[in-house]
């Protein structure tokens, strides 16, 4: 009967040698996850040091154990990131808009720091202290480097390369607390009239504007709904003659390097699908843009260039600056069309509502986000404390 094997994680007998020199030399045969035996060493100035030595090198080497990707504690970590790169095309969950978002953050908020670093060297402090620096440039980009650290980390943890995430004792990111900024209602009075003065502008040559930044504004104000949802409504979508007027908010254009534009069939989120009730200055809008553009296909985009091919969010986004630019008013973005709607909503009907006509997955979102608060109490609580303590006589 033959010797049994050695168990992985373990090691069999130390022999140590001395060397010309004068130091000594502890050697011993240690079976690694894989299976293999591998001959691991050490050397110090005396047989006992060196024992110890090889010892305390063996105790870390079973804390951090090869995967079954090749890849171990020692590997450098571009070699994890582009393992992890590679790990998200096969699992093919996230879309690829999301993916070349990680990719890039990746690529320039992570790797100038960590590219010369092994993992084993990837702590908790090392973690720590690369956030809080880039925090004190960029709340954004500390956050958008912490999601793909903690990513490509807990790959290595999972596929038993690190035994923890240091992304996971790290300290909270912490930023100023801001206040939602809305509109006016005298605001988008005055957007309009910018916007209507622009497009009946006087135009010398070429072709005169089609009024669809117009109606895209109108839309964003009727719906609550993000740029490129807006942009992305088909005409099917669209149910104008029944007792409530209805537009589908089904999908979302999407721009990639190296793509054409194209129309997403999905928005953001899942519960970002939803069928939104017109009022009557969208459901004019809409009509205005159908009867301009002549358009009956009902996969046909209700908004797109003359081409026929669909807007990029970054260009309307640009158009809709220079319009603000000509009439002297700032700040004016899509994004925040869509938190005035919602604090008018919030304003009327509460949170909950004004959370469902945003697509959001919980209230807190809208509230924390999106809905400007109002800091002027309900006056009926003089009424109540008149009552209460008022002076008689």
């Amino acid at each position: 009967m033959g010797r049994p094997r050695t168990p992985i994680g373990t090691f069999g007998v130390i022999a140590t040698s001395s060397q010309a020199c004068g130091n000594y030399v502890a050697r011993t045969r240690y079976r690694d996850w894989d299976g293999k035996n591998r001959l691991v060493q050490a050397t110090a100035s005396s047989r006992s040091a060196a024992e110890r030595k090889l010892k305390q090198k063996l105790a870390e080497r079973s804390l951090y154990q090869p995967g079954f990707n090749g890849m171990s504690a020692d590997s450098p970590f571009p070699e994890l990131v582009a393992y992890w790169l590679e790990d998200m095309e096969i699992e093919d969950r996230l879309s690829r808009t999301t993916r070349n978002l990680y990719e890039r953050d990746m690529r320039t908020l992570v790797m100038p720091t960590f590219k010369e670093l092994t993992l084993r060297e990837v702590g908790v402090a090392r973690c720590d202290y690369f956030l809080k620096q880039l925090a004190r440039r960029s709340y954004s980009r500390a956050k958008h480097a912490r999601v793909v650290l903690r990513l490509a980390l807990a790959l290595a943890v999972r596929h038993e390369i690190l035994p923890r995430n240091p992304m996971d004792h790290v300290s909270r990111l912490h930023r100023k607390k801001t206040i939602p900024d809305a509109f006016t209602i005298d605001e988008v009075q005055d957007i309009r009239a910018a916007i209507k003065a622009w497009e009946s502008r006087r135009i010398l040559s070429g072709p005169r504007p089609d009024r669809q930044i117009g109606q895209i504004v109108e839309v964003m104000l009727g719906t609550s709904a993000r740029i490129g949802e807006v942009l992305a409504i088909r005409l099917q979508d669209l149910h104008l003659d029944g007792p409530i007027p209805t537009a589908r908010i089904a999908g979302t254009i999407i721009s990639r390097k190296g793509e054409l534009t194209h129309r997403q069939d999905h928005p953001k989120t899942d519960r970002s699908v939803r069928r939104v009730a017109l009022p009557s200055f969208a459901l004019h809008a809409v009509r205005s843009r159908l009867l301009r553009s002549g358009e009956t296909d009902p996969d046909a985009l209700l908004f797109s260039t003359r081409a026929r091919t669909p807007h990029t969010t970054n260009n309307i986004r640009r158009l809709l600056r220079d319009v603000m630019d000509d009439a002297g008013i700032e700040n004016v973005t899509p994004h925040r069309f869509r938190r005035t709607v919602a604090t008018v909503v919030n304003d009327a009907q509460g949170a909950l509502l004004a959370s469902e006509l945003l697509g959001h997955t919980d209230p807190r979102i809208t509230m924390q986000h999106y809905i400007q608060r109002n800091e002027t109490v309900n006056p009926v609580t003089a009424e109540h404390l008149e009552r209460a303590f008022g002076r008689a006589g």
